[in-house]
C-alpha cells in the first residue's frame, strides 16, 4: 500500500516536470518566433509578447497555404447538393435536364442517361436519380455525396450575383483572395474618402446603394463605382456594409459567433484578446482574409480620426451587427449581445497588428 503511494506521487512529480519542460520548449519556440532571448533562468514571455509570437506563427502558416499556388488561391469548399429527380431514359431523349420550380425549390429532371461522377456507376430511379452540386455541377448518387470530398470548385456561369452569394462560393468562382466588392470598394474609400466626416455612420441614399449592388451583380469586378458616377462616398461605404449585411453565412461564422461572445465576456484584457486570437483561427479561410484585410483598412480610419470622428468603439458600433449575427434569429439574443459585438470588432480594430 505504501509503495503504491509513493509510486503515484512520484508519478504527479514526473508529470509536472514534463509539463514544466513541454512549456519550456513552447516559450523557446515563441521566443525564437520573436528572436528575443529568454534568459538563463527562462523566465515566462509577458503574455501579449507571447499572444505576437502565436499570431506570427500562425500568420506565416496561413500565407504560405494561400501562396501555395500563386493563381489559385486553395480554400476548401463543400459541395452544394441539391435532390434530382427524373425519370427512365429513353435512347430518343437529348441528354439534357428541365428544371421546374416545387414548393421546395428547383428540382431537375433528366431526359438521358447519366452516371455518378464519384463511383461512375449508373444513376437509377424513377423519382429520385442523386444530387447535384447547383456551383460546380457535379452529379453523384445521394449516397456517394457523403463520400465526395470537400474540393468544389464553383463555375462562373452558375453564381448568378455577387451579393447574397456564399463568401467562399465567391471567392473559388472568382479565383480571389477575397470577395471582389470588398477590394473594389475599399480602394476607392481610401483613394477618396478617409477623411470625410462621420465615414461608415452616415448613410448613403438607399436607392444609389442598390444601385451599386446591381451593377456589381451585372458587371461584377468591371462595376464602375467612381467619383464621376458617384461623388458621395457614403454611397460606396453603405455598398460595403450591405455586401456584409447579405451575406448568406456573416464573415464571423454562426459556427464562431458564441465563441467570439464568450470571449468578449472576459475581463482579464490579455486573456481576452488571447482568447479572441484563438477564435480567429476557427474561421474559413477566406473569412479569415477577408476580416483581416477590412481590419487593416478600419485601422486606417482611426488613423484620421481627427478628421473623420471615427475611433475604433465608433466602427465596433456600426460593424459590429454587420460582421457577425447568433445563428437563431432572436430579436432578444441580438439586443443582448450588441456590446459584446462592438467590443468584439473594437478589440480587432485596435489589435489588428498583433491578432492578424
Amino acid at each position: 500500500m505504501f509503495s503504491q503511494e509513493l509510486w503515484l506521487e512520484n508519478e504527479k512529480k514526473c508529470a509536472v516536470v514534463r509539463k514544466s519542460k513541454q512549456g519550456r520548449k513552447r516559450q523557446e519556440l515563441l521566443a525564437v518566433a520573436l528572436g528575443v532571448k529568454l534568459g538563463v533562468k527562462g523566465g515566462l514571455l509577458w503574455p501579449p509578447l507571447k499572444l505576437f509570437a502565436c499570431s506570427q506563427i500562425s500568420s506565416l502558416v496561413r500565407r504560405a497555404a494561400l501562396t501555395h499556388n500563386d493563381n489559385h488561391f486553395n480554400y476548401e469548399k463543400t459541395h452544394n447538393f441539391k435532390v434530382l429527380s427524373g425519370s427512365r431514359p429513353f435512347p430518343e431523349s437529348s441528354d439534357c435536364a428541365v428544371d421546374r420550380e416545387t414548393p421546395l425549390g428547383k428540382v431537375h429532371t433528366f431526359r438521358g442517361p447519366h452516371w455518378c461522377e464519384y463511383c461512375a456507376n449508373f444513376m437509377w430511379g424513377l423519382i429520385a436519380q442523386g444530387v447535384r452540386c447547383s456551383d460546380c455541377g457535379l452529379n453523384v448518387h445521394k449516397q456517394c455525396s457523403k463520400h465526395v470530398p470537400n474540393d468544389c470548385q464553383p463555375d462562373l456561369k452558375r453564381i448568378k450575383k455577387v451579393y447574397c452569394c456564399d463568401l467562399t462560393t465567391l471567392v473559388k468562382a472568382h479565383n480571389t483572395q477575397r470577395p471582389m466588392v470588398v477590394d473594389i470598394c475599399i480602394r476607392e474609400i481610401e483613394a477618396r474618402g478617409l477623411k470625410s466626416e462621420g465615414l461608415y455612420r452616415v448613410s448613403g441614399f438607399t436607392e444609389h446603394i442598390e444601385d451599386v449592388k446591381m451593377a456589381f451583380d451585372r458587371d461584377g469586378e468591371k462595376a464602375d463605382i467612381s467619383a464621376n458616377i458617384y461623388p458621395d462616398i457614403n454611397i460606396i461605404t453603405g455598398a460595403l456594409k450591405l455586401y456584409f449585411r447579405d451575406l448568406p453565412i456573416p464573415v464571423i461564422t454562426y459556427d464562431t459567433y458564441s465563441k467570439f461572445i464568450e470571449a468578449a465576456k472576459i475581463s482579464n484584457a490579455d486573456e481576452r484578446l488571447e482568447a479572441v486570437h484563438e477564435v480567429l483561427m476557427l474561421l474559413p479561410p477566406a473569412h479569415y482574409e477577408t476580416l483581416r484585410y477590412l481590419m487593416i483598412h478600419l485601422k486606417k480610419v482611426t488613423m484620421n480620426e481627427k478628421d473623420n470622428f471615427m475611433n475604433a468603439e465608433n466602427l465596433g458600433i456600426v460593424f459590429g451587427p454587420t460582421l457577425m449575427r447568433p445563428p437563431e434569429d432572436s430579436t432578444l439574443t441580438t439586443l443582448h449581445d450588441m456590446r459584446y459585438q462592438k467590443l468584439i470588432v473594437q478589440i480587432l480594430i485596435e489589435n489588428e497588428d498583433v491578432l492578424f
